[in-house]
């Protein structure tokens, strides 16, 4: 397990309420050992590792908007984001190795916020994790249960299984869009898609290639449980797979 220090960083307080529903910061299924320690800075913070991380997409632990991304060079968090959760809760993300959101932002759970790093004063990759109330850090809970403290933990992620890793948009030119079974066109038709309707993708894999909207593609989206669309129709502001996205 890595050990990395990062130096407090306030918020502006606003009054408490309700904390959200927080989720493990990984794509959903993902295993991840999550550790803490009474002489981490700050104390309540989380370091989460497994093995080959650098670089894995680390995703919004709940809905919320993008306040902060920064890099602080080779001191403290280095490259971290931070999510407003409304009600004084905010949660970082730090030591990222690269960024995939923008401030004023809105996320939701399983959207991908960056890459896991080893930047500012980190000893190797690892992602530091924080959730905290009108600046002060609080101890971390996933799905209202709160972590080890102290000492190291596995924890599973249920993080976007059921809302979805990304959005996209149907864009047919006004024809509904088949819904497959499966990733191609040989497979059994089972429902449509509005054209302009919104769509949540739980994963991407390869399949029949397709001529649609947005060019040829062999990538299938699921959108659900034995529901797969064409990529070729759906708009997701990237061109082939989305960053961060599990394969089906």
């Amino acid at each position: 397990m890595v050990l990395a220090a990062a130096a407090a960083l306030a918020v502006p307080a606003s009054p408490a309420m309700a904390a959200p529903t927080f989720k493990v910061p990984f794509p959903c299924n993902q295993s991840w050992t999550g550790q803490t320690r009474s002489d981490h800075s700050p104390a309540n913070a989380v370091d989460f590792n497994r093995t080959d991380d650098l670089g894995d997409p680390v995703v919004a632990s709940a809905p919320g908007t993008v306040d902060v991304v920064t890099n602080l060079g080779n001191t403290s968090y280095g490259k971290y984001v931070r999510i407003n959760h409304g009600s004084g809760y905010t949660t970082y993300y730090a030591h990222l190795n690269g960024f995939n959101v923008s401030v004023g932002q809105t996320v939701k759970y399983g959207t991908v916020i960056g890459y896991l790093g080893t930047t500012g004063n980190s000893t190797g990759p690892h992602l530091h994790y924080e959730q905290r109330l009108n600046g002060s850090d609080i101890k971390v809970k996933f799905n209202g249960v709160q972590a080890l403290y102290w000492g190291s933990k596995t924890y599973k992620s249920d993080n976007g299984c059921s809302g979805g890793a990304a959005d996209g948009t149907v864009n047919t030119a006004g024809s509904p869009l088949t819904v497959r079974s499966g990733p191609g066109t040989g497979y059994s038709s089972v429902g449509t898609v509005a054209d302009g309707a919104s769509i949540d993708i739980f994963c991407q894999t390869t399949g029949t290639t397709v001529t649609g909207t947005y060019g040829t593609s062999n990538i299938w989206d699921r959108i659900g449980t034995g529901r797969f669309v064409s990529d070729a129709y759906v708009y997701t502001g990237y061109d082939g797979f989305i960053p961060g996205v599990p394969r089906c």
